[in-house]
């Protein structure tokens, strides 16, 4: 899923990461990483690169209309060029293209009241009152940052200085850069290209959500801690043990291979992050604490109109969206649609 956040930069940051969170609690800052398949030792793995065809389409059917629809992932492989001939030939034969949910975020400010925040944003990326983090972090976590720290970013005092969260950011991007891996892969917007090659109608699914008082959402963010050092801690254990098996997975979805896709859990990278930011103080004053059953709810009337009109209809979904138990093909099978993953169909 894609947003659009401030023009202003910080709060983009905050609210740019996958709104499809769960509500679990965020993981503690002391805790270990959990037994999983996630963090398996497969730091060795190598990403697949070359044209590769990426996963089959789930199809979901209620009479004689049909919604294919392809599942998107992230991190992909950086070299890796997706040709699907199944999805453009699908595309080309479909009247209409739902396009990847997305939440749109505007600023309800003239031009100089965006001016004059510039420095508020720039002054809510660093810890308050001017703490490095050394000073924020417990002694363990920061033992584990320095190792990090040197293999990331080297001699770098700057960044001594940013709030945990931000770090986390940072240091994620840096880990995919050197795994090999891409944190957009294009794929919807290739889909898109397809779909305008072909005539297809692509109706865009949105949800906007206007900001009234930008200067009071960036001072309620320079006050709040936003749980930073849980998200610091949970990036933390993904760099450590899990980019292996996120290019384990990144391989999968770009050769096929469903069934090791299933095998991973889809949305737990930046559970903690996530959960921290919807259940943060900023999060309710801009209205973001339900975005998730915002989107899905906007999504869902879309696809079901959609299909209520079209023969055919092509849809771009988060993987783990189409994979997840509660997740929105989930919703529709219980609304009364059929929904037949790739395997299913080729038996």
């Amino acid at each position: 899923m894609r947003m659009h956040g401030f023009a202003v930069g910080l709060l983009a940051c905050f609210i740019a990461m996958p709104a499809w969170a769960q509500t679990a609690a965020p993981a503690s800052a002391s805790s270990a990483p959990k037994p999983s398949r996630i963090n398996a030792p497969l730091l060795e793995t190598i990403s697949v690169t070359g044209i590769q065809p990426g996963p089959g389409l789930w199809k979901v059917s209620k009479g004689d209309h049909v919604m294919w629809v392809l599942g998107t992932l992230s991190p992909l492989p950086r070299h890796v060029k997706w040709r699907s001939t199944e999805v453009e030939n699908t595309i080309a034969h479909s009247q209409e293209l739902l396009e990847s949910p997305t939440a749109e975020f505007k600023v309800q400010a003239g031009f100089f009241t965006k001016l004059a925040l510039l420095p508020s944003v720039y002054s809510a990326r660093k810890n308050p009152g001017g703490q490095s983090l050394q000073q924020v972090l417990p002694p363990e976590i920061y033992a584990r940052w320095e190792v990090a720290k040197q293999q990331y970013f080297g001699d770098d005092r700057g960044i001594e200085y940013w709030r945990p969260i931000l770090v986390s950011i940072k240091l994620y991007q840096k880990a995919l850069e050197k795994a090999g891996l891409i944190n957009n892969g294009d794929v919807a917007h290739t889909v898109e290209s397809l779909a305008h090659k072909h005539n297809v109608t692509s109706t865009p699914v949105k949800y906007e959500l206007v900001v009234q008082h930008p200067r009071d959402a960036v001072e309620t963010i320079r006050q709040t801690r936003l749980h930073d050092i849980s998200c610091f801690n949970q990036t933390l254990n993904t760099v450590e043990n899990d980019m292996g098996a996120l290019t384990e997975r990144a391989n999968a979805w770009s050769t096929g291979d469903i069934q090791t896709l299933r095998a991973f859990a889809l949305n737990d990278r930046y559970e903690s992050c996530v959960i921290a930011v919807v259940n943060a103080d900023f999060a309710q004053q801009l209205g973001l604490h339900d975005l998730p059953q915002r989107l899905a709810a906007t999504w869902l009337a879309a696809a079901q109109d959609a299909m209520s009109r079209n023969t055919q209809t092509f849809a771009v979904l988060p993987m783990e969206q189409i994979l997840s138990a509660d997740g929105l093909l989930a919703q529709l099978k219980s609304k009364g649609y059929t929904v037949q993953s790739p395997d299913e169909l080729d038996q």
